[in-house]
């Protein structure tokens, strides 16, 4: 059972990562329409071959989301998806878009996901009182508001802190492997000019020397918020053929959702991201040995620290003697975000974990420029949304 590696991913667009000041506003709406026509360039496909559209929310709309996208962009499509993983969404997309291809529903999906969208309207859009928590839901009835807001146990910074504390608790304190996982990956960020720490390297010691915002982590390991955006294309083999770029085959995916606050995660220390790894290599048929690359999501150094143990890289507990006997720039022996992950390249919304999914494709296609890796047939992908609640991977491979 799974997916026959069909349907491949032919073509992208992504955004240089910029502070939000410097993007003048625009609507998500425009921005998806952008982001999507770029791709199917990219791709070699008439914006009329497409008849599957997968989405998360823009700004125009709360309701009716995939409809609203493809009345803008003027598709009649067969598959209209909308997903809701936070930061697991764009691995999310991609298989479900592979699945709809292989089942026969749809020849051709778009994906974009904009980054910040910013209102257009002079009528300002109601304030969510939830962002003054830093929860998802203060409604009546959410577990949240009843068991986490009133007692402080809100918001990214706290519940990451409580996974890293805990792991170090059980497994040992090496912070400089946390912060090398960073160093590393800022020399992959220096050699992207997308990127939004280009040319700013950064030391193990810079990390460290960094204020600390929750206990035990540090600025520097946390994601640094930018506009941008990306998107995608997804079609069958048989349309890739024709398309511009080796086409890049979804091998295998998997997706794990167990908590959605670490409140009532069953086990810190143990992410949901082990069952869906252990689900994408099964399928794909590959060991974790086998892959050339990770593009791992990044939103905080424990993030990455815990994905790749839990991915089945080293065994559990070992993660931090792993990353500081590998090197994870692009240049190492275990390329680990070879654009400079999250933490590098920068958190554009949503956009951010697609920018892994973009990474993954260029290195796979060869178009990487002077991040190029000299093995670069598979590729692990990962998502996480929530605090490590929910989990999605992917393996992607090339066509051969």
């Amino acid at each position: 059972m799974g997916l026959r590696g069909d349907a491949c991913i032919v073509g992208y667009s992504e955004w240089a990562s910029e502070r939000p000041a410097l993007r003048a506003p625009r609507q998500s709406l425009a921005q998806w329409a952008d982001l999507a026509a770029e791709a199917l360039a990219d791709a070699g496909i008439e914006a009329g071959e497409v008849d599957g559209l997968v989405c998360t929310e823009v700004f125009e709309s709360r309701a009716f989301v995939p409809a609203t996208i493809a009345e803008y962009c003027g598709w009649s499509v067969n598959l209209a998806e909308r997903v809701d993983l936070g930061g697991a969404t764009p691995v999310g997309m991609v298989w479900r878009a592979a699945a709809a291809i292989e089942l026969g529903i749809c020849d051709v999906v778009v994906m974009a996901v904009p980054a910040d969208p910013t209102p257009t309207s002079p009528v300002p859009r109601p304030f969510d009182d939830r962002m003054l928590f830093g929860a998802s839901s203060n409604a009546w009835g959410s577990p949240q508001a009843e068991f986490d807001i009133p007692y402080g146990n809100v918001a990214q910074n706290c519940g990451f802190a409580m996974y890293a504390q805990r792991y170090h608790d059980q497994y040992g304190w090496d912070e400089r492997a946390r912060a090398k996982i960073v160093a590393d990956q800022r020399v992959s960020a220096n050699a992207n000019p997308a990127a939004i720490f280009h040319d700013v390297p950064a030391t193990i010691d810079d990390v460290l020397g960094s204020r600390m915002i929750a206990d035990p982590l540090h600025l520097l390991e946390i994601v640094m918020p930018c506009s941008g955006g990306a998107a995608v294309v997804l079609c069958s083999a048989e349309r890739a053929a024709r398309t511009r770029h080796r086409p890049v085959h979804v091998a295998g995916f998997g997706e794990r959702l167990t908590h959605k606050t670490p409140t009532y995660a069953p086990d810190l220390p143990h992410t949901p991201v082990a069952a869906a790894a252990h689900s994408a290599f099964s399928m794909a048929g590959v060991a974790p040995a086998d892959v050339d690359m990770v593009q791992i999501y990044d939103c905080y150094s424990i993030t990455a620290l815990l994905t790749i143990e839990d991915s089945g890289f080293c065994a559990k507990g070992q993660a931090q003697a792993f990353v500081n006997d590998h090197g994870l720039s692009f240049r190492g022996d275990f390329p680990c975000n070879t654009h400079g992950g999250q933490l590098g390249f920068g958190q554009s919304g949503l956009a951010g974990g697609m920018s892994h999914v973009v990474e993954a494709v260029r290195q796979v296609q060869g178009r990487a420029g002077d991040r190029q890796l000299g093995r670069h047939d598979t590729a692990y992908v990962t998502g996480t949304g929530g605090v490590m609640s929910e989990q999605s991977a992917l393996v992607l491979r090339g066509a051969r």
